[in-house]
């Protein structure tokens, strides 16, 4: 792990050191994954990047002395855990386990088929799961390491045209809290990053609400960095969110749900152009486990 230098934050804690460090990331070819390459290669670090397409990584990425890449489907377990012992057999311990891979079809519930939903539980959740669990293994031991999973605003609000989306996001919310407690005082820290609408293949054809701001793969990619610099659970992209989830979690139900219809953010999935999106969704189901956010 990247040794504690630098200035002290409010709490006393140095920030870390994240120049040689070794970490891997799910989905990392392609919109947050390869932002999140990038910051953190030029932070430093060693990133080993798991894909299926690797064909869509960066040309700058793909010739970097410090990216490694394996071709890996995260929905196989045994794929999932293979790919880090392989690394940790070639670049050693893995300081950071970045768990991103992600896929978001749209559409309502009564209209979505049962392998759509399956297979966004396989990515979005399970992997998530699985990966959190196998870094577990290997950093408990050790008393040090760093978990940090991709989720979504849409893992603390419920959207229309998104059920089983917003459901894997909620686990992965829920899941990596009580792994959070699980993990009190053994030295190894996990994250879970809530990032507002990203301006990625993923987001292609949503609605816009005056209530939600975009944001960049690389702003995602700077909270990820930061985190891991000086470790928090909560990782909302703007950090304004964590205003607007608070007071949602006040007011009653009611109340909350007039302001989010109000505003037209209860819409931005739903009222989802289909049309714009149906290469990305083609993709995205069409094939394994390998979609970055």
């Amino acid at each position: 792990m990247g040794q504690e230098r630098g200035p002290r934050g409010r709490f006393g804690r140095r920030q870390r050191d994240v120049a040689g460090m070794v970490v891997t990331i799910t989905g990392g070819a392609r919109g947050i994954g390869a932002a999140t390459t990038t910051t953190l290669v030029e932070a430093g670090a060693t990133v080993a990047v798991a894909d299926l397409d690797l064909s869509a990584l960066p040309p700058r990425l793909r010739d970097h002395p410090r990216v490694h890449t394996w071709r890996v489907d995260v929905t196989a377990a045994a794929a999932y855990t293979r790919f880090l012992d392989a690394v940790e057999d070639a670049l050693g311990p893995v300081d950071v386990v970045i768990n991103n891979a992600g896929i978001m079809p749209l559409g309502r519930i009564d209209d979505e088929p049962d392998e759509v939903t399956a297979k966004q539980l396989a990515i979005n959740l399970h992997a998530v799961i699985h990966g959190s669990r196998e870094a577990v293994r290997r950093m408990r031991p050790r008393g040090r390491g760093h978990i940090v999973n991709v989720a979504s605003e849409a893992g603390r609000i419920g959207f229309e045209g998104a059920a089983t989306y917003c459901a894997t996001k909620h686990g992965v919310v829920g899941f990596s809290d009580a792994v959070r407690a699980e993990l009190h005082r053994t030295g190894v820290d996990i994250s879970v990053v809530m990032p507002s609408v990203v301006r990625t293949e993923l987001a292609t054809g949503l609605g816009e609400s005056r209530a939600i701001r975009p944001v960049t793969p690389e702003d995602v990619a700077a909270a990820v960095l930061a985190t891991i610099r000086r470790p928090r659970f909560d990782v909302y992209v703007p950090r304004d969110l964590v205003v607007a989830n608070t007071l949602g979690a006040l007011l009653p139900r009611k109340l909350s749900d007039g302001l989010l219809r109000a505003s037209g953010a209860h819409r931005v999935l739903g009222a989802a152009d289909h049309t714009a999106r149906k290469e990305y969704e083609s993709r995205a189901v069409g094939t394994a486990g390998d979609a970055g956010h």
